[in-house]
């Protein structure tokens, strides 16, 4: 018998892109802080809050298998989250033109039951276009990707932003990197095909 799969996220994108998988989840709020500890890299600050994520589902789940996931958009070592509003993604847009950022997109996938915990860092390199105010403007008013960390969404009119994204997990950027999702997954014991 399989174990239940959990996705430890309230991100609609991680929903959507998990549903790619074709296999059944259920969703549960992991309820983490996500405050950076004081000087902790966006690379360690992904990995710990996917891990955090996880494992804060799975320890009321202890026999399900929990993903979790955080992306942080870094640059140049700064962690730029999710702005939250008009003002704050304005300023990150700012910011980040004709700019190399690395969103470090981490996932784990824990069971307690098992014994099992793997997690995964999968850097996605996106550079920038020099933007005009304009652009950032119109940009922001038509998608309003106030909850995206760095202010862009990729899979939607936020690739006109962009000059090169460079991956080796394609969903990465949008939030959950399915490749390592699935290897860790069938590490756990879900059957994917």
């Amino acid at each position: 018998m399989q174990r239940q799969v959990i996705l430890a996220s309230t991100s609609r994108y991680r929903r959507e892109l998990l549903t790619r998988l074709r296999l059944p989840f259920d969703v549960q709020a992991p309820e983490v802080d996500e405050t950076p500890l004081p000087g902790e890299a966006p690379r360690a600050l992904a990995e710990r809050l996917a891990l955090e994520k996880a494992n804060a589902v799975a320890r009321h789940f202890p026999q399900a298998v929990v993903i979790g996931s955080d992306q942080v958009a870094d640059l140049a070592g700064e962690p730029l989250g999710k702005p939250g509003d008009h003002a704050r993604a304005t300023e990150q847009l700012r910011r980040m033109r004709g700019q190399t950022l690395v969103f470090q997109t981490a996932v784990a996938v824990v069971c307690h039951a098992s014994g099992f915990a793997e997690r995964d860092l999968a850097p996605v390199r996106v550079v920038f276009r020099d933007l005009e105010d304009a652009a950032i403007e119109r940009y922001l008013r038509a998608e309003e990707p106030y909850d995206c960390a760095g202010s862009a969404k990729s899979e939607g009119l936020g690739i006109a932003l962009l000059e090169a994204i460079d991956s080796d997990d394609p969903t990465a950027l949008v939030g959950l990197p399915l490749i390592r999702t699935a290897r860790m997954l069938r590490a756990a014991g879900v059957d994917l095909l």
